[in-house]
């Protein structure tokens, strides 16, 4: 199960507004090998694809997990931050063991079902 906060909600709700995104739309999370901790995330807006998992917020948005991401990112926490320095959505992943310093990219448990690629450096 992923949870989404009231901030991500409202968020994504502006962003599809100004998107002009259709109802069927949401942001679709995945994680994709890469990054110099072996895996990183993915994050488009866009429609549920085949096998996805569809997580809907009390306020109606979607939020679309990939299949072939789900078991890394199963009790996930999806929030929104907007602050000075860095604003964007943020995951805290209860599957990642270890961070890059840049904080791009994780490695997953050995229990997530997915191995990681070999890193490559931060940039």
């Amino acid at each position: 199960m992923i949870t989404i906060s009231d901030q991500a909600a409202q968020a994504l709700s502006v962003m599809l507004t100004q998107k002009n995104a259709p109802a069927t739309a949401g942001l679709r999370l995945a994680v994709e090998r890469g990054g110099c901790a072996g895996l990183q995330y993915a994050m488009r807006i866009g429609t549920a694809e085949p096998g996805d998992v569809t997580v809907t917020h009390a306020s109606g948005v979607r939020f679309f997990i990939a299949a072939d991401s789900h078991s890394v990112l199963d009790g996930s926490h999806v929030d929104y931050s907007d602050s000075l320095s860095d604003a964007g959505f943020k995951i805290s992943n209860p599957n990642a063991v270890r961070a890059c310093g840049c904080g791009t990219s994780f490695e997953p448990a050995p229990h997530a079902g997915v191995e990681p690629a070999a890193g490559q450096p931060c940039s």
